[in-house]
């Protein structure tokens, strides 16, 4: 998940504080802050779209139609109206990530039931292996609530390899070991890099943070049972330094189309995201682990609970991708998911650090063995140390048709040259199987800007792009907010395939893996490169496809292909 803030205009709020008051200013509407076997039809290329968007079309973007609308959605309406008299299928669509609210308004309707379970009995009643497992099961364990913060992956090798390695220089190491000894001293510099900014950042921001929270309780306080506006704001003046300076901050962020209480949220989930960098993600020393499991014994599986939920204060990404796949439609609130006759299975094994890879391979083991036959995927990590585990669980998932919805990841990162994991080539040519498709995340802007700023690529390891930039799903205690990420990519195309498999079940996974690929939208066009000012590639030149999601061509192609 691509981390979304509106520091800039917090930034912007400081740098403007000595220039005297500020000047009423118009509020704009502007982006919300969020974190080939057949070819298809060819859709012409089109001007992006430059209409400001209303608040509805900015939540539902990624639904839109490139032809009517000018954005490049997936167009979702047609796709509907093209099933609209066909009869489909439940599908069970296994949802691993981190606690999904499974409570939330949205979703609470459209959940999975393991009906051989008795709630609450601490009985394993389906001698599955899991005691109570009524609407999934919680890999991390601990209780209702309760937050998992975990090490990185770089940080669990640094510490396997310390006690090997410390002190000792290359001539003193063994060749066999030189190059796990070279990948400690390069992953040890990092550590030291990443710490030292992470500090360098909570220094630099947690004086705005309280700057904030003062300020806004004085000026509620002054302002009493008026709203906080940019008018009432601008009305307001304090000789109080640190008073002014959280008033034109509140100015800035209102001026960007946030409230003012999303500029002190903002500012606490920036903090908190880089204090966890340095008290648990990168410390070598932390232990996060909460079962009494061998996290490197694939036979020690006693462990976890059904507490999917986890903390709701601290765990929003699973239910956001969750909401982005199956939120329930045509309920008039909140939004409506891509897939209908969906049921979500609630799989927590992502903590806020890096998965382990034993939780990953059980996981995709439990979704399979308990009905899924889409999995979402939207997690990822630079090392993978039992890397076979998971392949082993992505070959056991093909073997049972399930098809595996993979994040491409948001380094904006060549993954033909650069890791990531999971993944389902251990050599980036060959495919261990043929039921994982990786997504890559695009933007609204149907111009060079297309591609996600943060997105991962690949010719040969990504296979499409889809709709991930400034998405707006459910996030706990039925709220909404907008994200973005390739996690945000990666349900779009889960969705579609979950409407694939409901209507059209005789396809089997591999099939429409490539009918989501073969029936995408091409851009036969240059853009730019992620995080670069100068570079630029032709976009059917950063996936296996060359494409981007589209629900309705895919659901044309898989009728026909259902029909042959």
């Amino acid at each position: 998940m691509k981390f979304n803030t509106i520091i800039k205009s917090l930034v912007a709020g400081l740098i403007l504080m000595g220039c005297g008051a500020a000047k009423t200013t118009t509020t704009q509407t502007t982006t919300p802050n969020p974190v080939i076997e057949k070819p298809a039809v060819t859709a012409p290329l089109m001007t992006a779209k430059k209409a400001k968007l209303t608040e509805q079309q900015l939540r539902t973007w990624p639904h839109a139609d490139l032809m009517t609308d000018s954005l490049p959605g997936m167009s979702l309406q047609k796709a509907y109206q093209f099933i609209q008299n066909k009869q489909g299928r439940t599908v069970i669509v296994g949802v691993i990530d981190s606690g999904i609210d499974i409570e939330h308004e949205d979703l609470k309707n459209v959940l999975w039931t393991n009906e051989k379970e008795i709630p609450n009995n601490g009985k394993d009643d389906d001698r599955n292996g899991y005691v109570d497992d009524v609407h999934g099961w919680n890999f991390l364990g601990g209780n209702a609530g309760q937050a998992v913060p975990e090490q990185l992956e770089v940080a669990r090798l640094v510490k396997a390899w310390k006690p090997k390695f410390e002190g000792k220089t290359e001539a003193e190491i063994d060749p066999k070991d030189k190059a796990d000894f070279e990948e400690y001293n390069r992953l040890t510099a990092l550590i030291k890099e990443k710490t030292e900014n992470a500090n360098k950042i909570i220094a630099q921001y947690a004086p705005v943070k309280e700057i904030l929270e003062k300020s806004y309780k004085t000026i509620k306080e002054k302002l009493g049972d008026k709203p906080m506006t940019l008018a009432s704001l601008n009305d307001l003046k304090f000789d109080d330094e640190t008073l002014e300076k959280g008033r034109m901050i509140f100015m800035n962020a209102i001026n960007q189309g946030s409230k003012p209480e999303d500029a002190i949220t903002e500012i606490n989930e920036y903090l908190n995201h880089y204090k966890n960098q340095v008290e648990s993600q990168y410390n070598i020393d932390f232990n996060g682990r909460l079962t009494n499991d061998d996290p490197e014994d694939f036979n020690d599986k006693d462990y976890g609970n059904n507490l999917v939920i986890g903390s709701k204060e601290d765990e929003i990404h699973g239910t956001h991708v969750a909401g982005i796949i199956l939120a329930e439609r045509g309920n008039g609130i909140g939004i409506d998911g891509v897939a209908t006759n969906a049921k979500l299975m609630a799989i927590r094994a992502v903590p806020d650090g890096d998965e382990r890879d034993k939780d990953v391979a059980l996981a995709i083991r439990y979704a399979v063995d308990n009905g899924a036959k889409v999995i979402n995927m939207s997690f990822g990590k630079s090392h993978s140390p039992n890397a076979e585990w998971v392949f082993d669980a992505i070959k056991y998932a093909a073997k049972k048709d399930v098809l595996l919805v993979n994040a491409a990841g948001n380094d904006a990162a060549d993954l033909d040259v650069t890791d990531t994991f999971p993944t389902d080539s251990k050599n980036k040519i060959d495919e261990i199987s043929d039921n994982v498709i990786t997504v890559g995340s695009i933007t609204r802007q149907y111009n060079e800007n297309l591609v996600s700023s943060f997105s991962n690529y690949g010719q040969k390891n990504v296979d499409i792009f889809a709709p991930g930039s400034e998405i707006y799903s459910t996030i706990p205690m039925n709220k909404y907010k907008y994200l973005q990420g390739t996690s945000m990519a990666a349900p779009e195309v889960a969705g579609v395939a979950t409407l694939i498999r409901s209507y059209y079940p005789k396809l089997t996974a591999s099939q429409v893996k490539h009918i989501l690929m073969n029936s995408g939208t091409p851009y036969n066009a240059e853009v730019k490169l992620p995080r670069s000012k100068t570079e630029r590639a032709n976009f059917s030149n950063l996936s296996v496809s060359g494409r981007i999601l589209n629900a309705y061509e895919a659901l044309k192609m898989a009728d026909e292909m259902s029909n042959k």
